[in-house]
């Protein structure tokens, strides 16, 4: 029968890891928490920004900008995780109970799991209105939501799965140097399974990607093609690189240093990079807000209208004005029907 440590410190965990705990805080700690803590502020903020731009805008009541509401708002709880974390991390480890330390562990999943799968909804989503030549997707309200529950419910167990039995506080050989209170084997797991998810990342906006280049080229050989949609489906290529470019820069290195210590590799100096690359992962909660958002004109409109309500208390400016001094860009679909420009 196995002895299970479920009344011992955190430091004892740490020290069965070889992971240091210091009791001062040394300058690298310092910068570590004072960047940690001003990246989440403006994650917080931008992410807030983006969710009340698309409660106000009814424009913006389509299932992709649902989704990205939904993505604001797990990055939005990504900033929050963080922030718990610049908190409770330094020579404050040392003092937080096994419980406590389960909370900060679960929220870090929880909320980076959800931005990931977000960002493969949003994908998926993208996908079918580009192969469909639509602005919007049919996809219902309805199942829209069932969708968001569906990540969230996702991100959940894959946060909470430690907390619940899948540590090693029962196996103290198969604890990990990152994490020294979770299992390889659920790191392992939560590293692949995000691994995964970029992968199907990949091959979708690749695949559209391939699609809007050929479309662009079969149809500038016609003198119907309209400008317009040869400028949206340049800004749609633009908006497809910057979004594979930062999620590889941003998820790829935190991924595999959690491989390699879930594969228990000896030589690897994991714990080195540890708190930099959870920096960097958490740097893709702001760029997500800048990219499928800030490249979208109606919703960069939508910003300065919240950013400077004090000039629209005055009448002139009512909502009603704004809207109708918003610039419609429409460009012309296959079948002749016009449909609105949108970088997305």
């Amino acid at each position: 029968m196995r002895h299970c440590y479920y009344n011992e410190s955190v430091g004892f965990f740490y020290n069965n890891s070889q992971k240091e705990l210091t009791s001062y805080w040394r300058t690298k700690d310092v910068l570590v928490v004072a960047l940690g803590l001003t990246v989440s502020v403006i994650v917080l903020l931008t992410n807030l920004l983006v969710i009340s731009a698309i409660i106000i805008n009814r424009r913006f009541h389509y299932p992709i900008y649902y989704l990205l509401g939904n993505l604001a708002a797990a990055d939005l709880f990504a900033g929050i995780a963080y922030m718990f974390l610049m908190f409770h991390t330094g020579p404050r480890t040392a003092g937080l109970s096994l419980q406590t330390w389960f909370i900060r562990q679960s929220l870090l999943d929880t909320s980076l799991t959800a931005s990931v799968v977000n960002l493969l909804a949003i994908a998926v989503e993208r996908h079918q209105t580009v192969f469909t030549m639509q602005l919007h997707s049919s996809m219902s309200n309805q199942r829209v939501v069932i969708l968001i529950i569906c990540i969230w419910v996702t991100a959940l167990l894959l946060g909470l799965i430690p907390s619940y039995g899948w540590h090693c506080l029962c196996d103290l050989g198969n604890c990990s140097r990152m994490a020294p209170l979770y299992s390889r084997s659920y790191l392992t797991f939560w590293a692949l399974s995000n691994l995964v998810i970029f992968l199907i990342m990949v091959v979708v906006y690749t695949h559209i990607f391939v699609y809007v280049k050929r479309k662009m080229t079969r149809m500038s050989k016609h003198t119907s093609f309209h400008p317009r949609y040869k400028e949206t489906m340049i800004n749609l290529i633009k908006t497809v690189i910057i979004i594979l470019s930062a999620f590889v820069i941003c998820w790829t290195p935190g991924q595999v240093l959690l491989l390699l210590d879930g594969l228990a590799c000896e030589s690897c100096n994991v714990l080195a990079m540890e708190k930099y690359v959870l920096l960097l992962a958490e740097i893709n909660s702001l760029i997500n807000a800048i990219v499928y958002s800030y490249r979208d004109n109606e919703m960069r409109s939508t910003f300065r209208k919240i950013l400077c309500f004090i000039c629209y208390r005055n009448p002139r400016y009512s909502p009603a004005s704004v809207k109708s001094n918003v610039p419609k860009r429409r460009i012309l679909s296959q079948n002749g029907h016009s449909t609105m420009d949108s970088s997305l």
